[in-house]
């Protein structure tokens, strides 16, 4: 354990000019104590950490000392090569500069694990694309990847509905969702709470980079970000709701057949089974038509209660079937 928090502090260490004794402790998660007994352990290992007092004082590494990666672990190493997914960079326009990154990371480790880059492929793949769609590569997303990369304003010509509009960007990260590419992205000299959007790349028909580079957000965090956005669109879908009741069978595979926030919602308030071990829930859905073809799957593990509309269409179909099958 203090082997690995050693060799983390020294990467710390390599990757920034120089970092304060609370910096290391918030990130390595220790007291600063205890990040002075590791300075002095590495100090007496030979490792060049220098200490300076005083209010703009902290710990740096001299001498330009750097380490190889001898200190990663099979399963580390194989889990870093598991960090680049192929397709999204290549279609980003990154896969030479991944494959660059990959040989130099090859060459750092030990010989014994030069080979972890192969046994992760062999064991791990990504197909982000849903099954029966063929994804296409928006054409303008090397271009919105650069400017991504290299913190650079840009304008933006984009479909919405029937118009097309302008927006200055500060592109701050992308998102692949089944498939899909998203930007995020701050709307240039824009104010107030809303000021970053989420943009499909696909609908971007013109992308014009400037030669002016934006001073990121510190605060902002895109795996945060991307998760309420698309807690957000989901709820925002749901305007109907349906009242149904659900034998365990229908319970279980609920959360296949409708969205499955609608689900976890719906099945933690509702209350507990009937006599015949039937739950009744009240399920939002996005619309009266969605949910027939939603709840149809479940078959005859559900029925609707309400509304009378939805429950009379349910009917008709309980009759045909039993005209089809009764022959």
């Amino acid at each position: 354990m203090r082997a690995a928090r050693l060799i983390k502090m020294v990467l710390l260490l390599q990757s920034r000019p120089a970092m304060t004794a609370a910096e290391l402790a918030r990130e390595l998660e220790v007291s600063e104590r205890t990040v002075t007994r590791d300075a002095q352990a590495l100090s007496e290992a030979g490792v060049p950490v220098y200490a300076e007092r005083g209010r703009a004082g902290g710990y740096r590494l001299i001498g330009g000392y750097r380490t190889r990666l001898t200190g990663l672990a099979r399963g580390e190493a194989e889990a870093l090569f598991l960090s680049g997914v192929p397709g999204a960079l290549r279609e980003m326009g990154l896969e030479d500069a991944a494959s660059a990154a990959r040989l130099k990371v090859s060459a750092a480790l030990l010989p014994s694990l030069r080979d972890a880059s192969r046994t992760a492929a062999q064991r791990f793949h990504l197909d982000a694309p849903n099954w029966f769609r063929e994804p296409e590569t928006p054409e303008l997303l090397p271009a919105v990847a650069e400017a991504v990369w290299d913190d650079r304003r840009f304008s933006a010509r984009y479909r919405r509905g029937e118009e097309e509009v302008v927006r200055e960007l500060e592109p701050y990260g992308l998102v692949l969702k089944a498939g899909v590419w998203y930007l995020c992205a701050r709307v240039a000299r824009a104010t107030g709470d809303d000021v970053f959007r989420v943009y499909r790349i696909d609908r971007f028909t013109a992308v014009e980079a400037g030669g002016e580079r934006f001073e990121r957000d510190g605060g902002f965090d895109l795996p945060a970000f991307w998760a309420e956005r698309a807690g957000q669109f989901a709820r925002s879908i749901l305007r109907a709701e349906v009242v149904a009741r659900l034998s365990a069978d229908g319970v279980r595979r609920l959360p296949y057949a409708v969205d499955a926030l609608s689900a976890r919602e719906a099945l933690d308030a509702a209350e507990a089974p009937d006599a015949d071990g039937w739950v009744t829930v009240t399920l939002p859905v996005e619309s009266e038509e969605v949910a027939h073809e939603q709840l149809r799957r479940l078959g005859p593990e559900v029925e609707v209660l309400a509304p009378t509309a939805l429950r009379e269409r349910f009917a008709q179909d309980a009759g045909r079937l039993a005209g089809l099958y009764g022959r």
